[in-house]
């Protein structure tokens, strides 16, 4: 399980140092993608895998599927980590995410999160976190 909060600098090129706890989970390559709220999602290949098999049971009469799926596997890239245990943001995923300088890696659960650090800052104030706890007990939480 992915955890934890790590804030790091995007190198000229567009490589980013993956923290060392995060690369023991992901192992040598992996696939990073388009997340919700503006933010890539990393996922191991066994948590990949898992996803795009739901993807693929979705049907293809389902409007909304098919752009989900369009979304998350149109701009899935696999990366690996070079010897500074580093990699190599694509562009187009650091364009969308909006991420030049600063990022933010968040771990959470089967997943890792990368943000622009702006952006990090604004949509995660937990302000309102005693109104979202009330939200999830009538999930089970």
């Amino acid at each position: 399980m992915f955890m934890g909060e790590y804030n790091h600098t995007i190198a000229a090129k567009g490589r980013l140092i993956v923290p060392s706890r995060f690369r023991e989970q992901l192992g040598d390559e992996f696939v990073i993608t388009k997340g919700l709220d503006n933010c890539l999602f990393v996922y191991d290949n066994s948590e990949w895998t898992a996803l795009e098999e739901k993807l693929r049971s979705l049907p293809l009469t389902n409007a909304a599927g098919r752009k989900f799926a369009r979304f998350l596997l149109g701009s899935a890239a696999t990366c690996e980590v070079d010897r500074q245990g580093r990699i190599l943001l694509p562009s187009v995923l650091r364009e969308f995410a909006g991420i030049e300088k600063d990022a933010v890696l968040v771990g959470v659960g089967s997943r890792i999160e990368i943000w622009n650090r702006d952006k990090w800052a604004q949509a995660n104030t937990f302000d309102d976190m005693e109104e979202i706890a009330e939200h999830m007990e009538g999930l089970g939480i």
